[in-house]
């Protein structure tokens, strides 16, 4: 076989475009190229890695020309990141188009797109209220803190945002208004505080720093009880990747235990047993003479917390 132009690799094309350069049909129909949207001629020489941007510059050779990656792929454009095989794009034409692996969405408020990658996307915000529909709110709460901590929105603006329009997505947006918070770098982080909160506990600081009596910086922690000198560290399995990583953290826990912090270490599994991490908290905050109320432990507000929207 003729080589192939180099103006055909590292990019989808048209049947078109490979004509023009010399490349017959029973060429493209062969082992050297490789058909990316069947019934619409697009193609990609075989054994090029595709990335989502790849794909998505695929889906614009066969999209109406007003349409921007919106919902869930969106999001993942502006950096969240999350699992998703479905591309989804979001358009204002009249147009039913059935392509494997895309969502196709007709929208009648106008699209407002701008472009990353000179790909056109949605703004974050409206990615994030579309794909509400098939979130469990758990999801819509760790993404909007995500979208914070990368400074694409604010807890007012996702409130502001869910308020003040009326779109697919804003009723389950304004569910969980008020449960955004600055300051979050994890969804394990997202999970844990909304796991305490829906017990009853008191709110803990994200991401506070924490100094002695003398003012001197002891650590951030992840969350924070500062009236009770509580600590609530996540150990996610990505700390045991870095022994130097490892090192710091256990430096750091013992500087705040001679100061007087009481340190409790949550694991990925206490998330999966919450009456159980609920209950150590408790105890931890009744030694510490919290004279709150006793948690209330739900096990059908989680359920409801992570529970998939319908179809």
């Amino acid at each position: 076989m003729s080589a192939i132009p180099d103006g055909l690799h590292g990019r989808p094309f048209r049947t078109s475009e490979a004509t023009a350069l010399g490349i017959t049909r029973r060429m493209l129909e062969g082992p050297g190229f490789d058909l990316l949207h069947r019934g619409h001629g697009v193609w990609a020489v075989a054994g090029v890695p595709r990335d989502l941007r790849f794909m998505l510059r695929a889906d614009l050779l066969v999209m109406p020309g007003d349409a921007a990656v919106s919902h869930l792929t969106g999001l993942q454009l502006h950096g969240i990141d999350l699992d998703s095989t479905t591309r989804h794009w979001s358009t204002n034409t009249v147009l039913r188009r059935r392509l494997d692996g895309i969502g196709l969405h007709r929208r009648q408020a106008p699209l407002r797109a701008q472009r990353i990658d000179g790909i056109p996307v949605l703004a974050p915000d409206r990615c994030r209220v579309n794909a509400a529909i098939m979130l469990s709110h758990l999801e819509i709460v760790r993404i909007a803190d995500a979208l914070v901590a990368a400074a694409l929105t604010t807890p007012e603006h996702f409130a502001a945002y869910a308020w003040g329009r009326h779109l697919h997505g804003v009723r389950r947006s304004r569910t969980n208004a008020g449960r955004v918070r600055e300051r979050v770098r994890s969804f394990r982080e997202t999970d844990l505080r909304l796991v305490l909160t829906l017990a009853g506990l008191p709110e803990p600081e994200i991401n506070a720093d924490i100094f002695d009596a003398f003012g001197n910086h002891l650590g951030c922690g992840d969350l924070v009880l500062q009236r009770w000198r509580i600590v609530l560290e996540y150990d996610g399995w990505y700390h045991e990747r870095s022994a130097s990583q490892r090192r710091k953290d256990i430096l750091r826990r013992e500087a705040l235990e001679a100061d007087g912090w009481l340190v409790i270490v949550v694991v990925s599994g206490d998330l999966d047993r919450p009456a159980n991490l609920i209950g150590r908290v408790w105890r931890a905050l009744v030694s510490r003479s919290y004279e709150g109320p006793a948690p209330r432990f739900a096990p059908w507000a989680l359920a409801e917390l992570a529970r998939d929207p319908k179809a």
